[in-house]
């Protein structure tokens, strides 16, 4: 995380060197400021600082050195517990069907929305309470 936070403070200072060099040479070959080009470059420099900032703030409050950015880590260091999954659920495909109708009925028929979200309350309600019926309840 280190190396692209300073990767983004380079590129920062990249860019706004770019600005300048971008706003001295359209200045001396249009006679005025081209605004569109330097404001772009400007703000493609003033985002990378943002991301450099933001890199650098998620890395001082990590509390120390990731396992994926200390070069003599082993694999298992990192494996963590990462959530709960359902690999035998049905819900999410049923759920992505049911979008796939609402956005059907907006691309051929307004009918078919209203439809649409019946199977996507459906599929929600389903998802959300399948580990308190059957065979997996709690």
């Amino acid at each position: 995380m280190r190396a692209n936070k300073n990767l983004f403070w380079i590129l920062f200072v990249f860019f706004i060197l770019a600005d300048a060099a971008y706003s001295i040479w359209s200045y001396i070959y249009y006679g005025r400021l081209e605004w569109v080009g330097t404001v772009s470059i400007g703000l493609t420099g003033i985002m990378s600082a943002f991301i450099a900032f933001y890199l650098g703030k998620v890395m001082s409050s990590q509390g120390g050195v990731l396992p994926e950015d200390r070069q003599d880590a082993n694999i298992e260091d990192g494996d963590a517990e990462l959530g709960h999954f359902s690999p035998w659920s049905w819900w999410p495909i049923l759920l992505a069907a049911a979008v796939g109708v609402i956005f059907l009925g907006v691309a051929a028929g307004l009918w078919l929305v209203p439809i649409g979200m019946a199977f996507v309350a459906v599929t929600l309600v389903g998802w959300v309470y399948e580990y308190y019926r059957g065979n997996f309840g709690h």
